[in-house]
């Protein structure tokens, strides 16, 4: 009988050697005359045990990681296949403290299932929201979407309900179901492993988007920087059209849902859902003034839901289980849960899905282990590259969009990068001017100029020149900027600015009498 082995197949665990992994576990088990059922399945996302090598015995899966080519021999004398002690041992993964704290709807199928396989899919709950939604109406799906709660986890928390009632009810020849996969945002990652990972769930939310809507064509716009990711939505969506969960009859239904990759433009700016049209349509990713709305006017000109991808793979286990069932879970009007991605300057880095509410001093010692070097934290960006800095006191504040909102911070994509005290925040702050500076598309002046000006001002603060008058001009750049920009490229760029600035004066070279604080 043939021993399953389990070694992932994510893009996170390639990059430290899964694959040398494999080849030294079938060459060692050939070696030895032993027979393996070799699977590679995709991440759990506790990155810093990948390799993560698993092995079924009685039932469950053991697991040992982080797992080096070289440690293969040591495993085999050890009998790991039947569950021996070693030292990179960790027993029942299902029991590790970090995923059995876990709440995942999401991500339930992680680490488990083959991310291709047709077959390991629907034996873990896979298309029963795709069918159940064939058996309502299309106003009974938008419904259970709307009473969900669930919000846009891009970044902008817009009820995707309202999207897609505003496009059912639309009147057009020709409507779309865009996914934004152009995940940029620095300590993101949560998007990258769906692709990979869990592909079906996306087709599958998507198919239920454009059935309900009546959307006949969907497109997934994915990051050129994940070959992976396209490749594998690539083949899935072949499987998928083959199986009929897609093309002109999906599930029987008589309704018909094609699905399309593209290849991302490359720049962070088409990130931003115009931007992002633009650039499927052939032209350059440059943002669209608003209204019309990409509901109203969108891909083509035509009515088109635009929706990232965990939103929309969240939408099969609503259907699948109810909206009762999906917003008893979260707090206030942030329902349902969220992927939080642990990055930076962090000892236990990885992918923790939980309920909204919990802290970010949870994340950061419960689930993340403190520091890697050992060092006190001094900051934690929230929200991606364009999210603020959040001090040591507001670690308590439960982590929800109104919360948040509340004190000027954004949960966004659900993105952690953590510092410890050798950051330079005025360094920081100044990247992020920068970072604007060069990922701008240009067309509106406050983004364009304002960050240029942001950089220049930021230098002169930190050289000493005037700085009272420098600091009250960088914080008016900085309102032209929130309240001036035609998207949240230069909108939200003044939130590490100016956290910083507030939080960390003492690194502008400033007193904290010297910062006057909104």
């Amino acid at each position: 009988m043939n021993v399953k082995v389990f070694v992932p197949c994510d893009s996170a665990a390639l990059a430290v050697g899964a694959d040398e992994v494999a080849d030294a576990l079938l060459k060692e088990a050939h070696a030895r005359g032993l027979s393996l059922d070799l699977q590679r399945n995709s991440s759990r996302g506790l990155f810093w045990l990948e390799p993560l090598v698993e092995v079924e015995v009685q039932g469950k899966r053991l697991a040992y990681g982080p797992v080096s080519f070289q440690d293969v021999p040591s495993l085999f004398e050890a009998h790991f296949l039947s569950g021996g002690t070693h030292a990179l041992a960790l027993g029942d993964i299902e029991a590790l403290p970090y995923l059995a704290r876990q709440q995942r709807l999401t991500f339930a199928r992680m680490g488990i299932t083959r991310p291709l396989s047709l077959d390991d899919y629907a034996t873990h709950g896979g298309w029963l929201g795709l069918k159940k939604a064939i058996s309502l109406s299309d106003t009974e799906v938008v419904q259970a979407v709307l009473d969900s709660g669930l919000r846009g986890r891009g970044g902008a928390a817009f009820p995707a309900g309202i999207k897609w009632r505003t496009v059912m009810q639309a009147q057009a020849h020709q409507k779309y179901v865009v996914c934004n996969a152009d995940e940029g945002d620095s300590g993101t990652f949560s998007d990258r492993m769906t692709l990979e990972g869990d592909p079906y769930m996306l087709i599958e939310g998507m198919a239920i988007a454009g059935l309900a809507v009546g959307a006949t064509q969907g497109y997934i716009y994915i990051r050129s920087e994940y070959p992976h990711a396209i490749a594998t939505m690539q083949a899935a969506i072949q499987l998928a059209q083959a199986a009929g969960y897609l093309g002109d009859n999906v599930m029987g239904s008589g309704k018909a849902f094609e699905l399309h990759v593209r290849k991302a433009a490359g720049a962070y700016v088409c990130g931003e859902e115009t931007a992002m049209l633009e650039s499927l349509e052939g032209k350059r990713g440059i943002v669209r003034a608003k209204p019309p709305l990409p509901a109203i006017e969108g891909l083509f000109g035509q009515p088109t839901v635009i929706n990232n991808v965990i939103t929309l793979a969240s939408v099969p286990i609503i259907l699948a289980k109810g909206a009762d069932h999906y917003k008893h879970f979260g707090v206030g009007r942030s329902t349902g849960t969220l992927p939080f991605q642990l990055t930076g300057n962090i000892r236990h880095g990885g992918l923790v899905e939980r309920a909204f509410g919990l802290t970010l001093r949870e994340l950061l010692h419960d689930f993340g282990g403190g520091s890697q070097s050992g060092r006190p934290i001094k900051a934690v960006q929230v929200g991606g590259p364009l999210g603020a800095y959040v001090p040591e006191s507001q670690w308590d504040i439960p982590l929800d969009y109104e919360a948040y909102a509340a004190l000027g911070l954004v949960v966004g994509h659900g993105g952690i990068v953590v510092h410890d005290d050798t950051a330079n925040m005025a360094r920081l702050a100044r990247y992020a001017m920068e970072f604007c500076a060069l990922e701008s598309c240009g067309k509106c002046t406050p983004c364009r100029i304002g960050s240029t000006r942001g950089v220049e001002t930021i230098d002169r603060i930190t050289q000493g020149t005037n700085k009272e008058k420098q600091v009250h001009l960088l914080r008016d750049l900085c309102d032209t900027m929130l309240n001036g920009s035609l998207c949240a490229m230069g909108g939200m760029t003044p939130y590490p600015v100016l956290s910083a600035l507030n939080h960390y004066p003492a690194d502008f070279g400033l007193e904290p009498a010297e910062v006057t604080t909104p």
